[in-house]
């Protein structure tokens, strides 16, 4: 078949689209880019509104003050702890029942799927959860901020769908039929098929529990648990609060400093996840289509 050259109504239609593309893209993605130039840039310059393309007058020295905080290392520690453990936890429980529930012959499978989901409308409320976590001795604890939420609904429901839909029943019963048991049939047929969809349920989770700053705002005293969210929360609060008890000299520096403060601390707190994120983004569109649509 020879190429079809395209026609002008065609070459119109692609040009408009382009153009509207690289215009959502322009609005999504510069708040980003300001937000990094922003953090290199004099704090004066932000606050007069003089940047647009560049940084202007380059400055590291909010940099260099956050990372000075041992609190920084402190909170960065315990949230990659956070995400770890709570990543690892919610894999095992939610690969777990959404494999059980994704069979024909478990019993109940039906009704159980459903109380499952009827916890995505209706939840227990904040002060009966807190009660049950401070009961099981948890606050205070690392364990109060990976158990309460290790599995979450939509994600189980989510891999569920991928396995019903993506892994043949055929395999399963062969795999059966050769001795291997459910545990064995999970391990060694339906997990290696299922990179795409666990990628995805693992990025949702990290992401979430690095995140995650309302549990610990309930359930944690102690500052040495605290994530890194908390930490830069403080941060920039104690600044301000600095900067109103200060002296006219010490409040004005402050306060010109906290406005690229705010910038540097965005930066310091999505980096790990941006560069995380390209190692999993070519199983995103897959898994989670697959396993969102088909059911």
């Amino acid at each position: 078949m020879g190429y079809k050259k395209k026609s002008n109504g065609d070459l119109a239609f692609d040009l408009v689209i382009t153009l509207i593309s690289i215009m959502i893209i322009l609005i999504i993605a510069y708040p980003l880019y300001f937000v990094v130039i922003a953090s290199f840039s004099k704090p004066e310059a932000v606050l007069g509104g003089k940047i647009s393309l560049w940084p202007v007058g380059f400055n590291l020295k909010s940099y260099t003050m956050i990372l000075q905080e041992n609190k920084i290392w402190t909170g960065y520690r315990n949230t990659i702890l956070y995400t770890v453990l709570g990543t690892m936890i919610n894999l095992v429980l939610s690969t777990l029942a959404a494999f059980s529930l994704s069979r024909k012959d478990m019993p109940l499978r039906t009704p159980l799927t459903f109380v499952i989901s009827f916890t995505m409308l209706f939840g227990g409320g904040m002060i009966p959860v807190y009660m049950v976590v401070k009961n099981l001795k948890l606050t205070d604890t690392i364990w109060s901020m990976v158990i309460p939420n290790a599995i979450n609904t939509y994600n189980l429901l989510v891999m569920k769908n991928y396995f019903q839909s993506s892994i043949p029943e055929e395999m399963q019963e062969a795999a059966a039929i050769d001795g291997c048991n459910h545990f064995q049939t999970l391990l060694k047929v339906v997990l290696p098929l299922s990179k795409p969809i666990v990628a995805v349920i693992t990025l949702f989770y990290a992401v979430g529990h690095w995140n995650a700053f309302f549990n610990a705002i309930i359930y944690l005293r102690n500052q040495k648990l605290y994530p890194l969210q908390i930490i830069l929360r403080d941060i920039l609060l104690q600044n301000s609060l600095e900067a109103v008890g200060g002296d006219m000299t010490g409040m004005y520096e402050k306060v010109m400093q906290g406005e690229t403060m705010k910038y540097a601390l965005i930066i310091v707190a999505c980096l790990p996840v941006l560069i995380f994120y390209p190692f999993v983004q070519k199983y995103f569109s897959k898994g989670i289509m697959v396993g969102a649509i088909k059911g």
